[in-house]
């Protein structure tokens, strides 16, 4: 073979396994520390003091876990939501398969990176707290046992 060629396949294999390796990620700031710390702190209060207890702390209004546009979600592996004090008419429902307004599945993004990396960011298209026009969203997603049942605790920011 010819350098050239061997070349050309070397940048090939690059450009073929490269995405591969690369993690969604937001870009480093303030507010994605804080959020993922936050999601780091909720899923030690679930292993500590269990669903029932700190689903309650996750529900107290102006306090670390809800304020503002921060809040906490949870959801089973199969993509049951028990909890999500900012909406909760979605408490109850099951998300699996819903889609932002670009059509992203992004509901079951979430619970990919969950079930495969354990925790990580995922990107889409949602309403801040209290709006009806998606906006941009990174939500760190952590997977945690509630109950004995497979899930995850997540949060996110609206970087604008």
């Amino acid at each position: 073979m010819t350098k050239s060629l061997l070349v050309c396949i070397a940048l090939a294999g690059l450009v073929m396994v490269g995405p591969a390796y690369s993690q969604e990620a937001p870009p480093p700031s303030d507010q994605a520390n804080a959020v993922e710390a936050l999601v780091t702190r909720a899923a030690a209060l679930i292993e500590k003091a269990g669903k029932k207890a700190a689903f309650a702390e996750f529900r107290t209004k102006d306090s670390e876990w809800l304020h503002g546009d921060t809040y906490l979600y949870a959801y089973d592996g199969k993509g049951n939501v028990p909890l999500n004090p900012a909406f909760p008419k979605r408490e109850g429902t099951n998300i699996a398969g819903d889609k932002d307004a670009k059509g992203k599945p992004f509901q079951d993004d979430i619970l990919k990176v969950a079930a495969t990396q354990g925790s990580g960011w995922v990107s889409y298209m949602f309403p801040k707290p209290g709006q009806t026009e998606p906006s941009e969203k990174w939500a760190y997603v952590k997977k945690v046992t509630l109950d004995g049942t497979p899930g995850l605790i997540a949060s996110g920011f609206y970087p604008k």
